[in-house]
């Protein structure tokens, strides 16, 4: 029988398993929507306390109310509507991003001392389990050498149309990584229009409701956990766990 590693290969995914006798990584689904401001306080927390040992990794799936995120490289030319959501500068790395309702962001806390001291790797593992998620879809995502998160054809707009259905943005801290990646299920598109997104001009952004899927929340959820098992490794869902 063929293990995890061997078929995420097979597949051309890239792993990022932890050591052996690793603990399961906590699988954590908030219900609602989760204010930021507390969103970005328990990912710090937990993150201090992965570096520590005294918890467990941890992936943690909420959704926001609409608000604009500016990474380490955001151009202040690029918040097209600064008055429209609240914007909050935040540590991670890339551009200005939205959040909002109808996208399933997951903050991804992981320790890479447990797994591979390699931040090229580490963004490329994030990449191929977004892709292995969209796959489970029947969707293609791809990555581009230029511009990170993943990314689809649109040849039925023109002809090199691409969009964008999912971004990534990490940051590390004691190389246990905080923040993580967001995958466009329904979001409303239109909100996009206040920033630049990822200071990415010549494309647009789209979502699995978008590519004519009736993917509920719970669906791209299911996906979500079943790829990530298969590129970082088993997971383990806590009792009564609302975050981190």
């Amino acid at each position: 029988m063929k293990s995890r590693e061997d078929i995420a290969a097979q597949a051309g995914f890239s792993t990022f398993f932890p050591a052996a006798g690793s603990a399961p990584v906590e699988w954590i689904v908030s219900e609602g929507l989760t204010a930021y401001e507390e969103a970005l306080e328990a990912m710090e927390r937990r993150a201090a306390a992965i570096a520590d040992g005294s918890l467990p990794e941890c992936v943690w799936l909420l959704e926001h109310p609409p608000l604009y995120t500016a990474g380490t490289s955001a151009r202040p030319e690029d918040l097209i509507a600064p008055d429209r959501f609240a914007v909050f500068e935040t540590g991670r790395g890339g551009q200005y991003t939205y959040h909002g309702p109808g996208q399933r962001v997951a903050y991804v806390m992981l320790d890479l001392k447990r797994r591979r001291q390699d931040v090229r790797a580490f963004v490329a593992a994030l990449e191929s389990w977004v892709i292995a998620t969209l796959d489970r879809f029947n969707v293609k995502g791809e990555r581009r050498e230029d511009r990170v998160g993943v990314w689809v054809r649109r040849p039925e707009k023109a002809e090199g149309a691409e969009d964008k259905i999912a971004a990534i943005g990490i940051r590390l801290k004691r190389w246990v990584s905080f923040h993580g990646i967001s995958l466009n299920v329904e979001p409303e598109l239109e909100h996009f229009s206040g920033i630049v997104p990822c200071g990415v001009t010549q494309h647009g952004v789209t979502s699995l409701v978008d590519l004519g899927l009736p993917v509920s929340m719970d669906d791209a959820d299911l996906a979500l956990k079943a790829a990530f098992e298969e590129i970082f490794g088993e997971t383990i869902r806590p009792a009564n766990a609302l975050r981190p």
